[in-house]
């Protein structure tokens, strides 16, 4: 497994690869449900990228982001044992550079049911997604569906 932290070099490393790319973005802190979505990406692409990235801008204020999960070495092991080709695991000031400006806003849709006590919270998780989108170029995208309202959005 490939394992990348800037955007130049999970570019290059994924031109040279051929067939369909597969993409699981997580949070890290891997679980069984990931695993799953990872099975279904290697089981369905000729390539699968993963990222662990803990977006800093779906944590509203007094959130605590500082004690999120974070297990990165029990990650790595996991993501080896699937058979994962290339992890992402970029940092804050590679997704964010100093001066970024440009977020995705949700109408309507982030002012309900758990968006109305987390202001800000869908933006952070739609600008990431498509940020990730972005850069990654999947064929394929996987996401988990145990929140509703996020997979809807």
């Amino acid at each position: 497994m490939k394992i990348v932290n800037k955007i130049i070099d999970l570019k290059k490393v994924i031109s040279e690869k051929k067939g369909n790319r597969g993409f699981v973005p997580t949070m890290g802190y891997l679980h069984e449900g990931h695993s799953e979505l990872i099975r279904k990406s290697i089981s369905e692409n000729d390539i699968t990228i993963v990222s662990i990235y803990v977006n800093p801008v779906q944590f509203g204020e007094g959130e605590d982001l500082e004690k999120y999960p974070s297990d990165i070495e029990s990650d790595i092991a996991i993501l080896r044992s699937l058979g994962v080709n290339i992890l992402f695991l970029p940092d804050n000031e590679e997704i964010y550079p100093k001066g970024y400006k440009t977020f995705i806003s949700v109408n309507e849709m982030d002012k309900v049911l758990c968006g109305s006590s987390r202001p800000g919270h869908f933006t952070g998780v739609t600008t990431i997604v498509l940020k990730l989108i972005n850069i990654v170029g999947p064929d394929c995208i996987y996401f988990g569906k145990k929140d509703a309202q996020q997979l809807i959005i």
